[in-house]
């Protein structure tokens, strides 16, 4: 043990004798492994904020709530079939509602109506368009993720009266009253005017495609008043326990047929939609673009390699004199094996610290660049990087070892 120590340390010592005499070729040659550990990880920081933003977007839908509407959360072939089904209707929650409240041991919690259109927003000269109006009810609060940057939601007076009050979105303020205070002030929805009682937090975007900011939320009964044509409406169900959110599926589903009045020989004319559902819809998704962005990274590392295996075999061809003449005074097949190995992995060692230095350099430009972007610089990250160049440098160097480990020694001295 004490003699492999020692050879380790020589190793370690040669090695890095060899690099300093031959520096620019050691750089050139740690070139391809630099660009291979910064194209990994950067694919691997996408990868990991690819999958922060992804849970994020997941999490305003909430794991504990099921939304019934027209149509299912994922891609259908035979789309005319779900046209063809009758519109949810809002009055649907309070039957609902009646039936969890008569229901012993009911895993459903509450039922929420909400209704949705996309409207214009306007206030003095500003305006903003393509906004997500909703109506709803004062109880929304229990199934949604939001909070407040100032103000309140309605309360339950304002939403049984229908009152002309609302809450909006962060972007929604953000372009309407960017140098004052919304709350209290009236804009103009479908050229009816509402009061601002509530600004919510910023959201963010779910999966880039909308922005959960650009979103204002008044009571139901003043929403059906202004919003009739082209409105969808949804039940959002929060579950107990989520845990059961099978049993909680089920439940609701003869809930849902009983006040649609469906018979039994008929089948459902609604869908429940839930978390799970979407993600195991995008999941495949994400993954096919972390294994495709993984494999095409990892050839770059793996041209990285081949560099490394050639020049490792070009300094045994230079050394083989040296070689031989070690080989003569004694030293064994494993000690040169060893000495190359460590070599080869000492410049995957320096290219993989480069790389990581120029990695860490460019996730913190594009943080500052692009803040919405959840960057994801890891230690876990920066561990399995140099693990990736301590074996890139065992793989690539040995070849080069072995063959020099095998070199007869009288051929090796009389080798020109």
């Amino acid at each position: 043990m004490k003699r492999f120590v020692y050879e380790l340390s020589e190793s370690w010592k040669i090695a890095v004798a060899q690099m300093r005499s031959n520096m620019t070729r050691s750089t050139l040659t740690a070139l391809g492994v630099i660009i291979g550990i910064v194209a990994v990880t950067l694919m691997g920081t996408a990868i990991g904020g690819i999958q922060v933003g992804f849970d994020k977007s997941m999490a305003i839908f909430g794991d504990d709530v099921l939304y019934v509407g027209q149509w299912p959360w994922k891609n259908v072939d035979d789309w005319w079939n779900y046209r063809d089904r009758r519109k949810i209707k809002t009055e649907y929650a309070e039957g609902l509602n009646r039936m969890i409240a008569m229901t012993p041991n009911s895993n459903l919690t509450i039922a929420i109506p909400t209704s949705s259109v996309y409207r214009g927003i306007k206030y003095t000269d500003s305006e903003v368009n393509n906004v997500l109006v909703r109506g709803t009810v004062s109880d929304y609060l229990i199934t949604s993720t939001f909070d407040f940057k100032e103000g309140r939601f309605f309360n339950d007076l304002e939403s049984r009266d229908g009152a002309n009050v609302c809450v909006i979105g962060y972007d929604v303020a953000d372009a309407l009253f960017p140098s004052a205070g919304p709350i209290d002030k009236s804009v103009l929805i479908n050229g009816q005017p509402f009061k601002v009682i509530g600004v919510i937090s910023r959201q963010g975007s779910f999966l880039g495609l909308f922005s959960l900011d650009s979103i204002v939320v008044m009571p139901l009964p003043a929403f059906q008043k202004y919003f009739t044509a082209k409105s969808e409406a949804e039940i959002l169900v929060k579950v107990k326990d989520k845990t059961k959110l099978a049993d909680a599926k089920d439940e609701l589903t003869g809930l849902m047929r009983r006040v649609r009045g469906l018979p039994s020989e008929k089948k459902d004319d609604f869908s429940i939609n839930e978390q799970q559902a979407l993600k195991s819809t995008l999941d495949p998704i994400k993954n096919s673009i972390a294994i495709a962005g993984l494999f095409i990274t990892g050839l770059s590392l793996f041209v990285g390699a081949i560099g490394i295996m050639n020049i490792t075999f070009v300094s045994v061809k230079e050394r083989t004199k040296e070689i031989g003449t070690r080989k003569a005074l004694g030293a064994r097949r494993r000690t040169i094996l060893l000495q190359f190995l460590i070599e080869s992995t000492a410049l995957c060692l320096l290219g993989g610290f480069i790389g990581l230095s120029f990695a860490y350099l460019m996730c913190f430009g594009i943080g500052k660049a692009f803040p919405s972007f959840p960057i994801r610089f890891s230690f876990g990250l920066v561990l399995a990087s140099m693990i990736v160049s301590v074996m890139t440098g065992l793989i690539s160097g040995f070849a080069p070892a072995w063959t020099a480990s095998r070199l007869d020694p009288v051929t090796a001295l009389r080798y020109e």
